[in-house]
């Protein structure tokens, strides 16, 4: 596995939809073409999504999410930068998490200072701006890699939710219960 699998395999959940290409997810994600199609390889080898490469087993993943990802890519917090804010101190746990300690994700464009985490990969500060869910997403698997164990188990329930609970309106657009 590497990291830019596990951000595919997110942007595949927040999709919520069997019908996109790997072109428009290399294009939306920031990473090549060939990239997506190795990944892709390297998750149905891992059990992590159907034959066809199109359908994330939501469970295993999340199996992963819990039990490995702090091992896998694990991340300590560094020094105090400007960024993206992440894990406790982004949506959806900032609402539930009262801390004056702050992690963020480096980037000039960022709008709060604490301590630097790494992301999975480069491009998805950029990917986040248009897919909110996505970053969600990665903020909760952050959560994961840094976070206590309180923080971790509202994060494992907030993943849950996102998984599972996602609704289709009659125009496309997906609704989250929260």
């Amino acid at each position: 596995m590497s990291p830019q699998d596990i951000v595919i395999l997110l942007k595949i959940i927040a999709i919520n939809n069997e019908k996109w290409q790997q072109l428009d997810l290399a294009h939306s994600l920031g990473i090549s073409q060939s990239e997506v199609s190795k990944s892709i390889v390297r998750s149905k080898y891992a059990g992590l999504i159907d034959p066809s490469g199109k359908k994330v087993f939501k469970l295993a993943l999340l199996d992963f999410l819990k039990s490995g990802i702090t091992y896998v890519f694990p991340q300590k917090p560094g020094s105090l930068v400007k960024g993206i804010p992440t894990a406790h101190s982004a949506l959806p746990l900032n609402s539930q998490i009262v801390s004056n300690e702050h992690y963020v994700w480096p980037s000039a464009r960022g709008t709060l200072r604490g301590q630097a985490i790494e992301p999975l990969y480069p491009s998805v500060i950029k990917a986040v701006e248009s897919d909110a869910i996505l970053y969600e997403l990665l903020a909760l698997v952050d959560t994961l890699r840094v976070g206590r164990a309180r923080e971790k188990a509202m994060a494992i329930k907030a993943l849950e939710r996102l998984f599972f609970d996602a609704k289709s309106t009659n125009d496309g657009t997906k609704l989250l219960v929260l």
